[in-house]
């Protein structure tokens, strides 16, 4: 039955783990680009208020190409337009390095360099989960799939970090970007070369606006909720990278954020294998609560081993509200949209982790890295009321657990 689709199974899908694994290796980009772009511009420039602004300029310019992207592949197919944005955003992080090789400490071309890294960034994990729709029934089968394309993700934030720090510590700040380039561009190579990729050659019609993701019922108030996500994701990114900074320890930085993506990991398995009763939104909810709550205990702590449970906690509820979020929106767009309505929801994290890293980075060289944690974990409160307001509204039936 249904129920009793394991991991394993998922994974032995014919053609799967042909576009799984090289995705993974790609998506280790996304986990190794953060890191990589805050530290490499902080030594260059000796400011994180300067790396912050820079690295929310990437977030930011992520987010607002993201829903063009993901229409472009829906529109033309993976192969074609995932493999020029792989190129186009390696291309900008080498030349970031270079830049900063060459001692530019000007923000105006640094930020152009670093927003045109972040628009060019291929919707590797929606183009994936388009993928594993395309493999797999709906239904627990589908929530399995996600589940464990969730945790491997998380796998790949737990080891990035660890990775590039790793990389910095024994050559320079600048080789983690010529890494992150790398494995962008021979992931989403071996991704598109697989032919369930191939299969994915697009819907040249336009779709009509009324069935464009963002105009159904319901999906604003999770858009809301998962940007509440966003914030403190990104408020942890550089906070953590600059307690490891104030314990003159580069190494910290990526074991801490890998407790983080750890704890993620364990949240989205144990999420997968449970069998849920409870619609969607009221599960969105509860996590999405708790992780700020967690957010919040995290700025009133001082030690490391302290720092790492908790972030640890707030990590368990991070991969389950992404995954709720993902299978909200299939079960309310058209699949012709499919790789767009899952954009939307990176859109609305990445949003909200961009404007919260660059918000950050100002509080943490005014000192106060401790409330900047407790105000993203405050603002992630207040932005899950929207979806606490939806709850109350008449129940869309798209939205039930099936």
């Amino acid at each position: 039955m249904a129920e009793r689709v394991t991991y394993l199974q998922v994974l032995r899908t014919p053609g799967a783990l042909r576009v799984f694994v090289p995705a993974l290796l790609g998506r280790l980009s996304l986990a190794m680009v953060s890191l990589a772009l805050l530290l490499a511009i902080q030594d260059a420039t000796d400011s994180f208020a300067t790396a912050g602004l820079l690295t929310g300029t990437f977030g930011l310019a992520n987010v607002a190409a993201a829903p063009w992207r993901a229409r472009c592949v829906d529109k033309w197919g993976q192969r074609r337009i995932l493999n020029l944005l792989a190129l186009g955003n390696a291309g900008s992080l080498c030349l970031m390095a270079c830049l900063l090789f060459l001692g530019v400490a000007a923000i105006l071309p640094l930020a152009m360099v670093a927003a045109a890294a972040g628009g060019s960034t291929p919707p590797l994990g929606a183009s994936m989960r388009v993928l594993w729709a395309a493999l797999t029934p709906s239904g627990v089968v589908r929530t399995r799939a996600y589940s464990v394309d969730a945790v491997a993700e998380e796998l790949t934030f737990t080891t990035g970090p660890v990775v590039i720090a790793a990389v910095m510590a024994v050559s320079s700040p600048l080789a983690g970007l010529v890494v992150s380039a790398a494995s962008m561009v021979f992931g989403t190579l071996g991704m598109t070369s697989g032919s369930v990729s191939g299969k994915q050659r697009g819907t040249p019609h336009r779709l009509p606006p009324p069935e464009r993701p963002i105009r159904q019922r319901g999906f604003q108030p999770i858009l809301l909720v998962l940007l509440g996500v966003g914030v403190v994701l990104g408020a942890i990114e550089v906070a953590v990278p600059a307690y490891a900074d104030r314990q003159n320890s580069v190494t910290l930085a990526g074991w801490l954020l890998s407790a983080f993506a750890a704890g993620s990991a364990a949240g989205g398995l144990l999420y997968g294998r449970h069998v849920w009763r409870s619609p969607l939104r009221t599960r969105l909810l509860v996590m999405c609560i708790l992780m700020a709550l967690g957010t919040i205990v995290l700025g009133m702590v001082t030690s490391v081993t302290a720092t790492a449970i908790i972030l640890t906690i707030v990590g368990l509820f991070l991969a389950p509200s992404l995954i709720t979020g993902y299978l909200a929106a299939d079960s309310i767009t058209s699949p012709a949209a499919r790789t767009e309505a899952s954009s939307w929801i990176n859109t609305s994290v990445n949003l909200g982790a961009a404007i919260s890293a660059s918000a950050t980075g100002i509080l943490i060289d005014q000192g106060s890295s401790q409330f900047a944690l407790i105000l993203g974990g405050m603002t992630a409160l207040v932005l899950s009321a929207s979806l606490a307001f939806a709850i109350r509204q008449p129940k869309d039936s798209r939205l039930e657990n099936k």
